[in-house]
């Protein structure tokens, strides 16, 4: 049996990181995520893996892009502004198909905000916070287990798809302290880095040139054309999700991440008062599930989607519904976590039991 650690979100998602066989980190320090830098800085020199604080969050995610370019596992951690500023090399490296791993933990905004939870980054990590059409997997963990977990995944679908992974955290998880098991039978899937550049030559030596500028219309359409073909793979292959008492549900709601757990919390005591309501917790945000989200506006008399923000997802969600069912938001902003309470009066409300 794993042993089990103490820890807080952000130093369990450092520590997977290390035993999932990270090659390199760059980032800079923003709260509420600075304790993975606290965490690498400390252990990453010990373990001869290369670790650098940059000066901006701008070198760091191009640091990302040369590392990764490299044919190694890199990743970077940040928080909302700080993930604004790396917008433009998240699109570089989209493009050039680099794998990698990015984490925002996220804080209220917009702006410079607060340092408190929030979950309004959603557009900009599942709409493409950059410029042009691509696509980040985006997976969404609820606890520091989860957030560990996921830290291994991240990296496997990075290479396998060749494409950057954003794990979608907030100020909650990465504060809190819960018990975590890391994986002990994790291995390093075969990864093939003949593709990467080795000052300027791939391993299989011949000159190679890793980049996103295409100047020739006919050139940039093709690469467009390869990475919406990728992604559609990916969405037809990596949609990930819980179902939460949905079979007999009248009211369906549908949450990510920390608002998951409340919501659930929310399910169980709604039952206990006698409504039938069930969740649907999307883990990867994109690709969404709209199938199942769909498959179950036949079932359900409407969908409650509960978001920390003044309401993001939900536009999926009536995206995945088509307009057949009614769909609600229900959510808090500036930092303040949601209410069973509130939820469950909300559900009331929509059932015609308030």
């Amino acid at each position: 049996m794993a042993e089990k650690y103490l820890m807080k979100g952000n130093e369990a998602l450092a520590e997977a990181a290390i035993r999932a066989g990270i090659d390199g980190y760059f980032g800079y320090p923003i709260t509420p995520q600075s304790e993975v830098l606290e965490y690498f800085s400390k252990w990453l020199p010990r373990k001869g893996i290369a670790y650098v604080q940059a000066e901006s969050e701008v070198s760091a995610i191009n640091m990302v892009y040369g590392a990764g370019g490299c044919g190694k596992r890199i990743m970077t951690t940040t928080s909302s502004p700080g993930y604004s500023l790396m917008q433009e090399g998240v699109s570089y490296i989209a493009c050039a198909q680099i794998p990698c791993v990015l984490v925002n933990v996220q804080r209220g905004g917009p702006g410079l905000g607060t340092i408190q939870p929030s979950q309004g980054d959603y557009f900009q990590a599942v709409k493409g916070g950059g410029h042009g059409d691509y696509r980040l997997i985006v997976l969404t963990p609820n606890s520091v287990q989860e957030t560990a977990d996921m830290v291994y995944k991240a990296f496997d679908l990075s290479e396998k798809y060749m494409n950057p992974v954003l794990i979608l955290s907030d100020g909650a998880l990465g504060q809190m302290m819960e018990a975590v098991e890391f994986k002990e039978d994790y291995k390093k899937p075969a990864f093939d880095t003949t593709w990467a550049s080795n000052g300027g030559v791939s391993k299989r030596g011949k000159p190679v040139q890793i980049t996103s500028l295409f100047i020739e219309p006919e050139r940039m359409e093709a690469k467009n054309f390869e990475l919406q073909a990728k992604y559609k793979t990916i969405e037809e292959n990596e949609v990930d999700y819980e179902l939460y008492h949905m079979d007999d549900a009248e009211l369906g709601f549908i949450a990510y991440g920390l608002s998951s757990r409340i919501a659930k919390k929310a399910v169980d005591l709604a039952r206990e008062q006698g409504l039938k309501i069930g969740l649907i917790r999307p883990k990867t945000v994109w690709p969404f599930p709209s199938k199942i989200i769909k498959e179950y506006s036949k079932k359900v008399k409407a969908y409650l989607s509960i978001e920390m923000s003044v309401g993001q997802m939900i536009e999926d969600v009536k995206l995945a519904v088509e307009c057949k069912i009614p769909v609600e938001h229900y959510g808090k902003t500036g930092g303040i976590v949601l209410s069973t309470d509130e939820i469950i009066a909300k559900a009331k409300k929509m059932l015609g039991k308030a």
